[in-house]
């Protein structure tokens, strides 16, 4: 694989501060070190805090990228060898043969494409299968591409660009039966092979045919010469002798009877899986590719599908499939970087690089990288890794939170020289989630899905500075989970909407009965539960539940 094609370090679906500044943080290491292809990505929508810290930081956000499944469009060919309609046979074939392809697209005078021109449907030109006696002599063409193939010269020529359609005569018979043959084509668009016969020539030049070719190298007397160009006759001087000269003719027919129109193209967007389906079928040889306006980009063929470019993936906050960007059991994860529970089917085709500690951040495992390596980092990228912890820990006061985040989080403010206390409040007053978002898009988020003793389920947070936000949205954000367990087919799915400031969380809880009558938390109201003391989804939430769902029947 080409060492130049990206390495997307992203975070998971509906990514939180943790998730995009952990991606950028790590990427920038990897560029220092061992992987300059290293590029930071994002799989969702960057909401108002972490777009508050990017500012801050000075930096872009990452890039989006929302599927990492093969398409044609990364796949396919670029530089295209192409065909006009109206070209020669011969050179057409000869660039066949330059560049080893037995098929490629025709465009017209514009570069649109028109059709695919084939080997096997050339041949069909010189060797027709209906009528292979008429079908061989006639030739459609110009006088100016019959004579570039010949590698001739003209003696005299009238209306050389025209396209018209010849039927080649040779004059390989006595004269006398030359002539009475002669008689049997209008001679407006019979072309004569003859060498030097003046027997022949004459009474060719005299019949008034559209083209001589004489062979041979030999030229026509002066008198005669005269004569065809009195006549209207063109005359070509072929250097070849009469058998090549034949031979060359039936490959100066255009193309454009052996080019098919009724094609497939396939655009840029199209999936390389869905697609070897679809085309598993097709004879054809070669397939156009095109973007939106419908023009080509590049061509495919069928071998081109069989083991497609993979995507080069560095997981970063998230070790779950069920969480990662859709393709990503298509793509090659190369490393992970969580702080997460393993769980998931995530699987890889060769060992990997899978670093999983148990602190309050994945930015926290970034920069201990940094500081191991006795690197300081840029301003904005300690920033960012700094935002990711004091996010993820709720300032360090979560259940996640560890003496490895408090130690770094200190030496990130005295790197980048920022106060981390203002630093903090900024941060969680840059914007209510439940203020700035319509309660579906707030529910969605921080929003992650789970497989636990065969049930599957969503569990999503909203931090707030205060909760007054809260009960004029609450039966929209209920809908959201129900919509949300409509959408994915869950069995359950969850809302904590938690406020740091007294470390006190209310939970919504959408779906089974079994599992909203299970949650032994006081129910402020039928399905919204009162918890003190609990702000963190993957410390206190998800054991709760999973705990709950050991002891229920699927």
């Amino acid at each position: 694989m080409d060492k130049k094609t990206p390495v997307y370090v992203i975070g998971h679906k509906n990514p939180d501060t943790d998730s995009i500044c952990s991606a950028i943080g790590y990427a920038w290491f990897l560029q220092q070190t061992s992987l300059p292809e290293a590029v930071p990505a994002c799989c969702g929508e960057i909401n108002a805090r972490t777009q508050y810290v990017l500012t801050t930081a000075g930096l872009e956000p990452p890039r989006l990228l929302m599927d990492v499944r093969p398409t044609i469009g990364q796949i396919a060919q670029r530089t295209v060898v192409t065909a006009r309609e109206d070209e020669a046979l011969f050179a057409v074939y000869r660039r066949m043969r330059q560049h080893d392809i037995r098929a490629f697209p025709t465009l017209d005078g514009q570069g649109r494409l028109t059709g695919i021109v084939s080997f096997a449907r050339l041949m069909e030109l010189v060797l027709p299968d209906h009528d292979i006696d008429t079908g061989a002599r006639l030739v459609e063409t110009s006088l100016d591409r019959l004579c570039a193939v010949l590698e001739g010269r003209f003696a005299c020529v009238n209306a050389p660009e025209r396209i018209e359609e010849l039927s080649v005569t040779v004059a390989a018979l006595s004269s006398k039966g030359f002539i009475q043959r002669l008689g049997e084509f209008p001679p407006e668009r019979t072309l004569v092979v003859a060498g030097n016969r003046p027997t022949v020539l004459a009474p060719t030049v005299d019949y008034g045919v559209r083209c001589l070719v004489i062979t041979g190298g030999y030229d026509l007397p002066p008198e005669l010469l005269a004569q065809a160009e009195a006549k209207g006759v063109s005359v070509i001087l072929s250097p070849h002798d009469t058998a090549t000269t034949t031979l060359l003719i039936r490959s100066a027919k255009i193309i454009a009877h052996a080019v098919t129109h009724d094609f497939m193209r396939v655009p840029e967007t199209a999936l390389v899986e869905r697609t070897a389906k679809d085309i598993a079928g097709s004879t054809q040889e070669v397939f156009p590719v095109v973007n939106e306006a419908g023009a080509m980009t590049g061509v495919f063929a069928k071998s081109d599908l069989i083991n497609p470019q993979r995507t080069r993936l560095i997981l970063v906050d998230h070790n779950e499939l069920s969480q990662a960007v859709t393709g990503a059991d298509q793509a090659d994860i190369l490393e992970v970087i969580d702080h997460h529970r393993v769980g998931g089917s995530l699987m890889s085709r060769e060992p990997i690089r899978f670093i999983n500690e148990p602190v309050g951040s994945t930015s926290t495992i970034v920069a201990k990288f940094l500081r191991h390596r006795d690197w300081t980092p840029t301003r904005g990228v300690a920033t960012c890794l700094a935002a990711g912890i004091v996010t993820d820990t709720l300032n360090l006061t979560s259940p996640t939170t560890t003496a490895t985040d408090r130690e770094l989080l200190g030496w990130l403010g005295t790197a980048c020289g920022l106060d981390v206390t203002d630093f903090v409040r900024r941060i969680f007053a840059a914007g209510s989630v439940l203020e700035l978002y319509a309660p579906a898009e707030a529910a969605g988020l921080d929003c992650k899905e789970y497989g636990e003793a065969g049930w599957r389920f969503t569990a999503s947070q909203i931090e707030e500075v205060g909760l007054d936000h809260f009960d004029p949205k609450k039966n929209e954000l209920r809908a959201a989970l129900r919509a949300l367990i409509k959408n994915r087919g869950l069995d359950f799915a969850c809302l904590m909407i938690t406020d740091i400031t007294s470390h006190f969380s209310l939970l919504l809880l959408e779906g089974d009965p079994r599992v909203v009558a299970a949650v032994d938390y006081p129910e402020r109201e039928p399905g919204i539960f009162a918890m003190d003391g609990v702000v963190s989804r993957k410390k206190q939430l998800l054991p709760h539940l999973a705990r709950l769902l050991a002891h229920i029947d699927k």
